[in-house]
């Protein structure tokens, strides 16, 4: 990965899952003009399929609501199918989906 998590824990708001005094999970978003934006979301692999990805999910839910902000949107790769499952059974749809670099994006939202 490129990305500068120096820059994106400066500008961005992350949230940390910690259980028993580890980091499990965190969760980076920002707020746009009318909707939330997860830029990232991660669990550990050892953690994942324990809830903790919903709940950092529900956690930004909570955050946008308060905001008065009407929707949530994220950007995955198609290949990670388990993600779009947990995605759609928690209520965000499918916009859109773009070819990127031999795969694809897929462009998801949920109304608040």
């Amino acid at each position: 990965m490129t990305a500068d998590f120096n820059k994106s824990v400066r500008k961005h708001d992350v949230n940390l899952a910690i259980v028993a005094g580890e980091v499990v999970g965190l969760i980076e978003v920002w707020p746009g003009t009318d909707h939330f934006w997860i830029e990232n979301i991660a669990v550990h692999p050892h953690r994942q399929g324990m809830g903790i990805g919903r709940t950092l999910l529900t956690h930004v839910e909570s955050k946008a609501a308060q905001s008065k902000l009407g929707e949530i949107c994220l950007q995955t790769n198609e290949a990670f199918e388990a993600n779009i499952a947990l995605y759609t059974v928690l209520g965000y749809k499918i916009d859109k989906r773009e070819p990127f670099k031999g795969g694809t994006t897929v462009f998801m939202s949920k109304k608040l």
